[in-house]
């Protein structure tokens, strides 16, 4: 995380609060390598923590109430009361991350006391590199640090990150992007088993960059289709009698197939093959094999766009300028929910150049942006900064 994103939030602390913030903790954004659709079927993801993320500055109080300004909405502000019901806002989307977290953790019966938060961060919003996890997870580590809750481990704040944007916010998310903010290590990638929350970490090779690419066509309306893309999947799995997708196999989906809506079975095509998928790429990965790894991304980009079909067609068009230029030495693929944001790239040092002029030359928005690039490392979880 940028030095001056530290600097900026010290001072405009000061400045909100009159006083110097007693600690500064963050959590990290992430992307997903492969694996995509896969963790709320308690099937298996392949993520890395990111180098951006989003930074919270803190001081503890010596009452119940939670104060916190917003500094990326323009110095926007929530105060509440944690002796009160704390119940969502509807006038504002961005406090209810820090409400449903927070209201979690008192009830969990965490002993938590009032604090000055000011929360800033450099995760692109809507761009599907989860700017709302690692808020969710920065707020928690701020309540960890502040109140010596050294209990509460990673996996725990994950959880609780994940209940509070299911029942608080709204969102049917799986657990991908809590774990990962929470246990990222730097310089791996972790397997992820959604269903034992087991993680281990992939030792990815060191000359291999990885490159994020946002498309600049914004995720509108994400949430309605995630939601519906998951009761889609539940569906397959009730009319196989099992609890999730993770318990059926492809050779039992595909001769049973035509027992199922076709949409139905193609959402559940995607997942079981997906899965697959995120095993292969673990093995490429940690043997260093870019050619089958971005063949496997490949393949991966290919179901979400044709039985998922949560791409477009910007998103698509900059997967094949990316892979054209990457040619076999790895690969490219749309990353997150869906329906805009983010594609993330595999591919070695050198051909970096040669991959972001292309970007550059070939790529435009509907809107007639250009694609903005970051050159991201997998980085360390939440914790003091």
């Amino acid at each position: 995380m940028h030095f001056e994103l530290a600097q900026n939030a010290r001072a405009a602390f000061a400045a909100a609060y009159g006083h110097a913030p007693a600690l500064l903790v963050q959590a990290p954004g992430r992307v997903n390598l492969i694996g995509e659709h896969t963790d709320y079927n308690d099937g298996f993801v392949l993520p890395c923590a990111i180098n951006h993320g989003t930074l919270v500055a803190c001081s503890p109080r010596d009452d119940d109430t939670v104060q916190v300004v917003a500094l990326d909405f323009a110095g926007a502000t929530d105060r509440f009361d944690l002796n009160a019901a704390i119940e969502p806002r509807s006038d504002a989307l961005w406090p209810n991350y820090l409400r449903g977290v927070i209201k979690l953790l008192k009830e969990a019966g965490w002993p938590i006391r009032g604090a000055d938060l000011l929360v800033c961060g450099d995760v692109p919003q809507g761009a599907g590199l989860s700017s709302s996890a690692s808020l969710e997870l920065a707020v928690l580590q701020a309540f960890k640090a502040l109140n010596g809750l050294d209990g509460l481990d990673g996996t725990a704040m994950a959880l609780l990150a994940q209940r509070a944007e299911n029942e608080f916010v709204g969102c049917n998310c799986g657990v991908m992007d809590q774990l990962i903010s929470a246990l990222g290590q730097a310089d791996r990638a972790l397997m992820i088993d959604c269903r034992s929350l087991q993680a281990e970490p992939v030792p990815m090779p060191a000359d291999l960059a990885v490159l994020i690419v946002h498309s600049r066509v914004e995720r509108g309306l994400v949430d309605s289709e995630y939601n519906q893309r998951r009761a889609q999947c539940e569906q397959a799995a009730r009319h196989f009698g099992l609890a999730s997708l993770r318990d059926l196999d492809l050779a039992t989906l595909l001769a049973r197939g035509d027992e199922l809506p076709p949409l139905v079975f193609r959402r559940a095509r995607h997942v079981l093959t997906e899965n697959q998928r995120v095993l292969d790429a673990r093995e490429a990965l940690a043997a260093g094999d870019l050619a089958r790894l971005g063949a496997l991304m490949a393949a991966s980009h290919d179901s979400m766009r044709d039985d998922f079909e949560i791409t477009v067609p910007a998103i698509d068009q900059l997967v094949a300028i990316l892979q054209q230029s990457i040619g076999d030495q790895g690969g490219a693929r749309m990353t997150g929910g869906g329906f805009g944001g983010c594609v993330v790239a595999l591919l070695p040092q050198s051909r970096v150049e040669a991959a972001v002029a292309a970007v550059a030359a070939h790529y435009r928005a509907p809107n007639g942006l250009p694609g903005q690039v970051h050159l991201c490392r997998a980085s360390a979880g939440a914790g003091l900064l």
